[in-house]
Order: structure tokens, then C-alpha cells, then sequence
């Protein structure tokens, strides 16, 4: 579908007569007719809305779905070590059930499930999610891959909403009713026939915020009685804002009016499942606990498809400035950070929640004299109370957390003019040569441009600072020890990627090939072979201006005999600026090598 995108138009519609004086806003051209407010979308039973006067006193099942539903919105899935890396981070923080693969999806996913059935990772308390769609051939691969496993979840689902059965399904509200039920019957049969294995039953209406909620009602409590739900054996109804519709209170809304009508409500575990698509995940999540929820499903800082899922982070660090253990581990968030961010290869934002690089750090001079002030009441008041202060109630301005219970120092709080100096670099350089450097990239480079301000006792300019970069960074994915000749990317397969590519040293070159789940990987593959072993750990990639004929900037953070090495590359074809970053990074790598001394 072609179409033609207007500029920015200043909005030159009338004012509306009902507007007060001080607010000038006129109508825009945009056409907000073309969609419909949730209401006329979705029947929202009315209940007496008691959720609003209730209180979150508890922490909820946390179950993360990173391994699932995070793992199918990554450009290049885990594979299996990345998948084991991650899993044993949330075993370590302290989740007990944890949604793992989509066995019938992939073979890699299918792996997964059997690797973990075959070894010892799953620990005596922890239970096992495992996803599936209702249907037959895909059910039993799934049950087969979960053979072996001590505790497991099996999760059906299928969408329900009106637009998702007639455009999606082309099916009616009663046949979409028997698939699920067929599905659910069949999951029955194939437990049945595992009389050793503990195996539970969850599902999921998706798009469930778009369902008439007595199709949702039938059909859920339709299951708990034909799985036979009771208090020590409950079914699971997951309930997702699988596209967000709607304010956070028209979803609590629906989860308290299920709250109120699911049959066996005591053998019924109550779960939200939110996305983020109108930016009030974590809003959803919280008001669908005041309504009667139990259990939610998410990510660690929210990966997942479009604008991801629902928090968990956040959700369990907002239930911990209330007071409220989390019950999860967040004692060293930069790990868990670090973690994540090397196994799905996305950067957490430095403005996120809690976990950001920026977020415990002031660049305002009142706000850092606020701070400054809170810092030494806090430690006169523990004194008084006769306690460490790690251990005082914790009241000091701009800070909802102590950084320290997050593993975190006061370096970023305190240092306010250092990392204002690393953001006015990045912001320089985003200014006149449109670099966007990740987070973790401008401390390092901040380091560069220190020691060049150090050494000439001058101030650098922006071309300084861009001729700083390019000689550190770029320069070395096309003039190094290591150089690349002739080189092509294909996929011969779907979902495997082969590179083949001349590497050596200056003339002296040498074909090489390799394969993998993406041109990077495969990439990396090839370098491996020529005695170059690196890991891609974290990646990021922008245009440098609007246009079509706009080059595109690569970063990378490689992994290198233990030690982490950035590169840079910058090409009009995306991918050979990605190439050049790892060339970059491996070629940084031999230099510091060659630069370290010798033994004596």
C-alpha cells in the first residue's frame, strides 16, 4: 500500500467553544475519526468498582516470559546457551514458574525444553511454562518435549476477539468455543496418559481485553470444570491486554468482573498478562491486581513485541518503595541488567526505571543540593535511631530507592558534573554528525576524550570529538591488522544465514565461511574459523539523518579473550557498517594486545 506523508502542519482548526481561555489549542488535520474509543469496541461490565480503595499488600506470582514471548520479538533468538544463561539469572532472582519455550514453534525451542528435561537446571521448586496454540499436532509435540520434566504448566491459547476470529480464524464464536475445548481435551488425554508427571493446565483468551466478556466467562469456566480444577490442583487463566485498547482502569474493570464470576473461584489462579502499547503497562498490571488478580506475566525491563510486555522490574520496584517484598532479588541490578542485555541483545533505555544509567543521577543544581541535603539527614537520623544506615527509613529528595539496596553507588548521584560532561559529548556529537552512541559506549569514550583534553589543555570541538571517534572506533573496521576483502551474506535457508569472506593479513587473505541464526552470527562464525573467536553481546544500529541515502552507524560490544571491546562501523548498506563494527572491535582487541607489555 503506497502512501503519501504529508510535512508537520501547524493544526489550523477552530478553537473549540468549550475550551477555557487559557487554552488555545486548535483542531489538527489528523483524521482521529478513523478510530473507535474502547467502549464502542468491547462491552466493559459495570461492577461496583471496589479495586479503587484496595491495597497491593502482597507480591503476586511473578512469571516471566522472556524465554517465550520475549524471545519470538528478538530480530536473532536465543539460542540455547543464551536461553540457559537467562533462565539461571531467573532462577537466582527467585522465580518459581517460568514460561521457557513454544516447543512446537522451532526445533531451537523444542531443544530447549529437552535440554532443560535431560539436565539438572530445574530446580525442586520451580515449574515449568510451556506454550502452545490449539491445535492437535502442535499440542502433542508439545507434550513430547516436556517428557521427563517434574513440574510443568502447559499453557493453550488462541485469540477470541471478534476482529481476531474473523479476520485471523474465520471462525464463529461457537466454533472457536470447540476448538478450545477439542484442545483442551486432547491436553487432558495426553496428562492422563502421564500418571507420574505433575502437569497443570493453563489458558489464555488472547486479545482477551477485546472479547465479549461472557464468551471469555464461558469458555473459561468451561475448562476449570472439564480439567477439573480444585484448590491444590488449580487451573490458570491467563487474562492478556494483548493489544492495548484502552486506560489501565478499563482493563481492571474486566479482570474484577471475571474476578467476581469464574466458577471454582478458589481452584482458579487469576493472571494478567499486559502489553505496553499505549505505554501503561505497568498501570494495567498494578489495577488489575487491585481487582482480584494473583499472578502476572512479563519481561525483565519489558522486552517483547511492538512496545513490549508489562515490566517486571518496575512492576516489583514499585511494590518495594511501597514497602511490599518483592520476593524477588534485585541486590545487584546492574548484573541482572548486564545479564539480560547480553542474552536478548537489546540495551536497557539509561532513563529506565530503576535500572537506567541515569536514573539515580541530578544535573540540576537544586535537585543536587536536595540530594546532597537528604544524604546527610538520612545518615543524622539513622544515627539517632541507633541503626546502620542501610537499614534507616530511607526519605531523600529526588530518590524513590536508595541506590544501594540496588547494588548501586553514589558515584552517579554524586559526580553529577562528570556524567554531565559524558552526556554533553554524546549530545555534540548527535548534534552535528547524528551519532547516537549507546549507553554503555559514552563512559568509555567520555575516557577517550579526557585523556585528549588532558593532554592538550584544550577544549575539543565538535570535529574534534567526531575525528576522536572516528579514528577510535570506525577507523579500525577498514584499516587494522585483520583485514576484510571480498565478502557476501545470503540465506539459503530460512532462519540460517551464511557468510563467506576473505580475511588475513593485509594481501595476504584467505577464504573463510560461516553460519548462523542471523548475518551477524554467521559473521562471527567466519571470523572463529580464522582464528578470530568473538561474541556479539549487545548491538545497535541508526540512521545519521533522514533520507533514503543517509548512512547508517553500527555499534557493537564484543566479548574478546575476556575482555569487552566496542567498535563502530558507517556504510549507507546497514549490514556492511554491522560488518565493519565487529571487524572494528576485533581489530581494537589485537591492538590492546599488541599494546600491553611483555612480561619482564
Amino acid at each position: 500500500m503506497s502512501r503519501t506523508f504529508p510535512t508537520v502542519r501547524t493544526p489550523r482548526g477552530p478553537v473549540p467553544a468549550t475550551a477555557p481561555a487559557w487554552n488555545p489549542q486548535r483542531g489538527s488535520d489528523m483524521p482521529a475519526h478513523r478510530y473507535r474509543p474502547a467502549h464502542q469496541r468491547v462491552e466493559v461490565p459495570h461492577t461496583d468498582r471496589a479495586w479503587p480503595a484496595a491495597r497491593i499488600e502482597r507480591a503476586p506470582l511473578w512469571v516471566p516470559v522472556d524465554l517465550r514471548d520475549g524471545n519470538q520479538a528478538l530480530a536473532e533468538p536465543m539460542d540455547t546457551p543464551r536461553k540457559r544463561r537467562l533462565f539461571d539469572l531467573l532462577v537466582a532472582m527467585g522465580f518459581k514458574e517460568i514460561e521457557v519455550a513454544y516447543p512446537s514453534a522451532s526445533r531451537t525451542d523444542f531443544d530447549f525444553v529437552r535440554h532443560l528435561a535431560e539436565s539438572d537446571a530445574v530446580p525442586d521448586d520451580v515449574t515449568v511454562v510451556v506454550f502452545t496454540p490449539a491445535r492437535k499436532e502442535l499440542i502433542e509435540r508439545t507434550f513430547e518435549a516436556i517428557d521427563g520434566l517434574p513440574r510443568t504448566v502447559v499453557h493453550l491459547y488462541t485469540a477470541t476477539a471478534p476482529t481476531w476470529r474473523e479476520v485471523v480464524l474465520g471462525r464463529t464464536r461457537d466454533e472457536v468455543h470447540a476448538m478450545v475445548r477439542d484442545a483442551a481435551t486432547l491436553m487432558a488425554r495426553l496428562a492422563d496418559a502421564r500418571p507420574h508427571a505433575d502437569i497443570r493446565f493453563q489458558f489464555s483468551p488472547e486479545v482477551f481485553n477485546l472479547t465479549e466478556p461472557d464468551l471469555v466467562l464461558e469458555i473459561c469456566n468451561g475448562l476449570t470444570a472439564l480439567w477439573d480444577a480444585a484448590p491444590d490442583r488449580p487451573v490458570t487463566h491467563n487474562l492478556p491486554a494483548t493489544v492495548e485498547i484502552a486506560t489501565p482502569n478499563v482493563y481492571a474493570d474486566q479482570i474484577a468482573y471475571m474476578h467476581r464470576h469464574l466458577a471454582r473461584r478458589d481452584a482458579v489462579i487469576l493472571s494478567l498478562h499486559p502489553h505496553n502499547d499505549r505505554g501503561t503497562g505497568v498501570a494495567c498490571a498494578e489495577l488489575g491486581l487491585l481487582a482480584g488478580a494473583q499472578r502476572i506475566e512479563g519481561c525483565l525491563f519489558g522486552n517483547g513485541e511492538r512496545t513490549g510486555n508489562v515490566d517486571l522490574v518496575t512492576l516489583a520496584l514499585n511494590l518495594y518503595t511501597q514497602g511490599v517484598d518483592p520476593m524477588l532479588d534485585f541486590s545487584d541490578l546492574d548484573t541482572v541488567r548486564r545479564t539480560v542485555e547480553d542474552c536478548i541483545r537489546l540495551p536497557v533505555h539509561p532513563r529506565h526505571p530503576y535500572a537506567g544509567d541515569l536514573v539515580h543521577t541530578a544535573f540540576s543544581g537544586t535537585h543536587q543540593d536536595a540530594i546532597g541535603k537528604g544524604f546527610a539527614h538520612h545518615a543524622r537520623r539513622a544515627a539517632e535511631l541507633g541503626v546502620p544506615e542501610a537499614e534507616a527509613p530511607w526519605d531523600v529528595p529526588y530518590l524513590p530507592v536508595d541506590p544501594a539496596d540496588l547494588g548501586r553507588g553514589y558515584e552517579a548521584v554524586i559526580r553529577v558534573n562528570s556524567q554531565s560532561g559524558k552526556g554533553g559529548i554524546a549530545h555534540l556529537l548527535h548534534a552535528h554528525y547524528g551519532l547516537d552512541l549507546p549507553g554503555d559506549l559514552r563512559p568509555e569514550f567520555s575516557r577517550t576524550v579526557q585523556r585528549a583534553t588532558d593532554d592538550s589543555g584544550q577544549e575539543l570541538t565538535p570535529k574534534d570529538l567526531w575525528e576522536l571517534f572516528r579514528s577510535s572506533y570506525l577507523a579500525p573496521g577498514v584499516d587494522g591488522p585483520l583485514t576484510l576483502g571480498a565478502w557476501s551474506a545470503g540465506e539459503p535457508t530460512p532462519g540460517e544465514h551464511l557468510v563467506r569472506c576473505e580475511l588475513g593479513g593485509g594481501s595476504d587473505l584467505r577464504t573463510y565461511q560461516g553460519r548462523g541464526n542471523g548475518p551477524l552470527a554467521a559473521f562471527a562464525d567466519a571470523l572463529a574459523a580464522a582464528g578470530h573467536p568473538v561474541d556479539i553481546t549487545a548491538y545497535a544500529e541508526h540512521a545519521t539523518a533522514a533520507g533514503p541515502d543517509s548512512a547508517a552507524v553500527a555499534y557493537v560490544r564484543c566479548r574478546i579473550d575476556g575482555d569487552t571491546v566496542w567498535g563502530a562501523g558507517q556504510d549507507t548498506s546497514v549490514l556492511t557498517a554491522s560488518v565493519r563494527a565487529v571487524l572494528a572491535a576485533v581489530n581494537r582487541a589485537a591492538r590492546a594486545r599488541a599494546d600491553r607489555p611483555g612480561p619482564a
